[in-house]
């Protein structure tokens, strides 16, 4: 959107693309932020209203207490996770505000009015306690979660990229609303102790922290992080298959609601069915997702490392940097750095290039893919200026960090032939703009391969960025 009061109306957003119309006030982006804003609030205090009314004020206090313990560790997982291309922190903060008060405001509202209704309608509360929990549960709560999964993957596109994302934002997503429904759970028992004198270990608290904190923290992450996947399957098909982009995403969903099904239902198979299901099924699938979790970070370094030595072949970067931008070890030494050298501001800077790096390798990737998508030539160009800005500060740190991950004379790899089919011409003379010629064309006017100097005679002389 355009900073002033008229947008263009191309496609394209170039100016002179099209007529322009001005900005209704309901499409300013200070709009929809605080409205936005403004719904977590109010579902904020109205869960906090609801948790305290049932739990009362000590406790609900008792209860925040301990359902916050494992916040942190679980945050810092996923954040952990996200390091070799960290998301916006805004979107974590969404993502967790709105598990832990839209998200569980829905899921108390639906689930206890639905529980309601199946008990009057059968006059047996015990079945609809079993029913609610197996079945209306799962639906209501995962579908809740995901909501943030979809909007987040809507309107904040550019940062949803991958498998990875998905797994980052739905796992965040769940914590924040296991964080609200620990706080029930664990007033609530409290309370039934202060009722029943219960204390110690032999407590209704004691247990049911034991149970949800201490056995099975990970049990709503786990549930949500198979939605995020399909979302993430889906941010990584290509503009034509709009079936792979809604059929995933909604596949991860229903297996995320059976997961969660068979977990809630695991108190109805017998005296042991908690503890067979806890073994036989939770502890093999949370071993499997983690397992898929580090392969798929270590699998994006490893595209950083094949990706970006045809930038370093173009001059963009200097040839020891993919290897070091591909190591996370040699990227916190850079930053360290910086830090000692320049101060906190260079290793802000050093952090700023390598995640400008990252991206600027995930773009070719999906471009290579044939999922780049229309602004790729935009997107490549704004990413080069970033890394350009922040290079004297940048590339001695990456250089010093590079000591010890980049092998011996390691060689450049050749150029590879340009990329057919996306069609935006050879452009004119040796090729140092995003040509806009006719023709079968050289793939993004040949600048992913050389960007700005097609031709071998122009990647030898001295090179100069097209903004210089």
């Amino acid at each position: 959107m355009a900073t002033g009061p008229l947008h263009p109306t191309h496609p394209s957003g170039t100016a002179g693309g099209g007529a322009f119309r001005p900005v209704r006030w309901w499409q300013r982006k200070s709009v929809r932020y605080g409205s936005l804003i403004a719904l977590l609030a109010l579902s904020g205090l109205v869960i906090l209203a609801l948790v305290r009314e049932q739990t009362g004020t000590e406790g609900f206090l008792v209860g925040l207490g301990l359902a916050v313990l494992p916040v942190p560790l679980l945050v810092a997982a996923f954040r952990w996770l996200d390091q070799v291309e960290p998301g916006p922190w805004k979107n974590m903060l969404f993502a967790f505000a709105w598990g832990a008060c839209a998200a569980a405001l829905i899921a108390i509202v639906a689930n206890s009015f639905a529980t309601q209704w199946i008990a009057t309608a059968t006059a047996d509360p015990s079945h609809a306690d079993t029913l609610g929990a197996t079945v209306i549960a799962p639906v209501v709560e995962e579908t809740a979660k995901a909501a943030a999964v979809l909007l987040i993957f809507l309107f904040r596109r550019r940062n949803f990229t991958g498998i990875v994302d998905g797994v980052v934002i739905a796992g965040v997503t769940a914590t924040g609303f296991a964080f609200t429904e620990n706080i029930l759970y664990l007033g609530t028992a409290f309370g039934t102790d202060r009722l029943s004198g219960g204390s110690g270990l032999a407590s209704v608290t004691a247990a049911t922290f034991f149970v949800r904190v201490i056995m099975s923290p990970f049990a709503h992450p786990l549930f949500t992080v198979l939605t995020g996947i399909g979302f993430g399957i889906a941010a990584r098909a290509g503009e034509r298959q709009p079936v792979r982009r809604v059929l995933v995403p909604v596949g991860g969903l229903a297996l995320a609601m059976g997961v969660h099904a068979v977990w809630n239902g695991s108190a109805s198979f017998g005296e042991y069915g908690f503890f067979a299901v806890y073994a036989v099924f939770m502890v093999p699938m949370f071993g499997l997702l983690t397992w898929l979790s580090i392969w798929l970070r270590q699998r994006e370094l490893r595209a950083v490392r094949e990706e970006l030595p045809v930038y370093a072949a173009a001059g963009w970067l200097t040839p020891p940097e993919p290897f070091v931008l591909g190591s996370m070890r040699a990227r916190r030494v850079a930053r360290d750095y910086a830090s000692y050298h320049f101060g906190k501001g260079g290793a802000r800077v050093v952090a700023e290039y390598e995640v400008y790096a990252t991206s600027l390798a995930f773009l070719r990737r999906r471009g290579r893919l044939g999922r780049g998508g229309g602004d790729f030539v935009l997107r490549e160009r704004q990413l080069l200026f970033e890394l350009w800005r922040r290079r004297e500060v940048a590339r001695p740190a990456l250089a010093y960090a590079g000591r010890g991950v980049v092998p011996v004379a390691a060689p450049l790899p050749p150029v590879p032939l340009p990329w057919p089919g996306y069609g935006y011409g050879h452009g004119h003379g040796v090729g140092y703009g995003y040509g806009q010629g006719q023709g079968q064309g050289l793939g993004y006017g040949a600048g992913a391969v050389a960007p700005y100097g097609g031709s071998p005679a122009a990647r030898a002389a001295p090179y100069r960025p097209y903004w210089s």
